[in-house]
């Protein structure tokens, strides 16, 4: 057997002839013709493991992350500073090491720093329950139209196009499974088309979905939009962004039962696209039905204070028809960088952070609206993100900015198409005002350079 074959000829010859089958073939004699490949794989001949090293590390070198380059990239995922608290703690063996705690009389530490964890979410959202994480923020949302449709058993989600398109698809293709149909309520002005939401509600309508800040970066006045859920009698549901819950409203205060979301810019490095860890709060008469796992406090027979799990809901802790989820494990190293960073922060240290990003984006947003070709796709408050139009295929901008060493943000077309030429711009507090300054330098110049032919023309 050679080093990197793990099935040599022989040994299929010997696994074939013990359960006696002749061929491969007819191993797969059942399987249909159509799903079958009638050919051995179309591979390049083989390497030496040094060939294949240098292959990758040239593949490798071709990323770029947000430390070789001048990234105003957010849409979901953010360039925040992480202290080096974090790291420090996160690492050592007693949290890095373990799976998941299924021993809770020998992982107080995890099940402490769990408890803490939910604790901080319930503070920010407003919300009495948290759970101990799931996987990221789309399947959060998810999870959470699975919860209001257990509670009710209606048949429609109604969801706000500012929600995440990421989040939205993960509702659209899990729901598809509960024959739940989805109608989408467009933005008007920047905004969550409130009347538009008020008409779609109806005796049929199983959850709402709103997001706040919104995917444009724009803050929705949730006390609006909740009014005609709740007297509908749908869940209703917010996909919220935890930075900006150190200054606006919480679902909880604004009347909305579960609040979910993308747990990444609270103590967590972009890492090329994960890990993360996705959020969840309810209020209590949504305890039974939340994803997940939540650790409670308790005291042992001497009085002591320690911490066990006190709901388990998949399917391998409980009768599978009773489970509400299969997620084997929550994302509990994640949300503890989570924890420490916001215990690092504290109450007042969110705020200022929320402050600075909210000053900053104010002035990014000033400079790029005075470049030539450029407008604002809405006039709406925002706190670290918002949207622009440019008069130039957003794609070539976006490939002349990458050439000066910028990433001026996300292109909106992917997901948005009626906004044109649209561009996402998010600024964290690791975006000086000299780099605002070097963004709207290097767009201004990219946008003229794109709009010259078709004024010549």
């Amino acid at each position: 057997m050679t080093r990197y074959t793990a099935v040599t000829d022989s040994d299929l010859r010997e696994m074939l002839a013990t359960i006696g089958v002749g061929s491969v073939e007819e191993l797969f004699a059942d399987v249909p013709g159509g799903s079958r490949l009638k050919r051995p794989l179309d591979l390049p001949p083989g390497k030496s493991e040094q060939e294949v090293y240098e292959q990758l590390r040239a593949l490798a070198a071709r990323n770029v992350s947000s430390e070789d380059e001048l990234s105003f990239l957010g849409a979901g995922m953010y360039d925040h500073y992480v202290p080096a608290l974090v790291e420090a703690i996160t690492t050592r063996s007693e949290f890095l090491t373990p799976y998941t705690p299924y021993q809770p009389e020998v992982s107080q530490g995890n099940l402490q720093a769990m408890f803490e964890y939910q604790t901080a979410i319930c503070e920010l959202t407003g919300l009495p329950v948290a759970n101990a994480s799931v996987y990221d923020g789309p399947s959060a949302l998810a999870s959470a139209g699975y919860l209001a449709k257990l509670h009710n058993g209606r048949s429609r989600f109604v969801v706000s196009r500012g929600v995440h398109p990421h989040a939205r698809e993960a509702l659209r293709t899990t729901s598809a499974g509960w024959g739940t149909t989805i109608d989408e309520i467009d933005l008007h002005n920047g905004l969550t088309d409130a009347r538009a939401l008020a008409e779609a509600m109806g005796d049929d309508v199983c959850a709402v979905f709103v997001a706040q800040p919104n995917f444009l970066g724009a803050v929705e006045d949730l006390d609006e939009l909740v009014a005609p859920i709740k007297q509908s009698g749908a869940v209703a549901v917010v996909s919220c962004d935890p930075i900006a819950l150190g200054i606006l409203r919480t679902p909880g205060e604004s009347g909305f039962d579960v609040a979910v979301g993308e747990g990444q810019p609270l103590g967590n490095r972009l890492d090329f696209g994960g890990p993360s860890f996705g959020f969840f709060a309810a209020r209590e008469e949504y305890l039974r039905r939340m994803p997940g796992r939540i650790a409670g406090e308790t005291r042992d027979a001497d009085g002591r204070r320690g911490f066990v799990l006190t709901l388990q809901t998949r399917e391998q802790h409980i009768r599978r028809e009773k489970a509400t989820h299969n997620i084997c494990t929550a994302q509990a190293l994640n949300a503890l960088s989570a924890m420490l960073h916001l215990s690092w922060l504290g109450q007042q240290g969110l705020v200022e952070l929320c402050e600075l990003l909210v000053q900053r984006t104010a002035y990014a947003r000033e400079q790029l609206a005075a470049i030539p070709g450029v407008t604002l796709v809405h006039q709406q408050p925002v706190v670290r993100e918002f949207a622009i139009r440019v008069d130039a295929p957003v794609e070539r901008v976006l490939e002349r900015c990458a050439a000066e060493g910028v990433n001026p943000g996300y292109a909106l077309n992917r997901d948005y198409p009626e906004l044109g030429e649209g561009l996402l711009v998010a600024v964290t507090e690791r975006r000086s005002r000299a780099d605002i300054d070097r963004l709207a330098e290097v767009l201004s110049v990219a946008v003229a350079a794109e709009r010259a032919p078709a004024e010549v023309a």
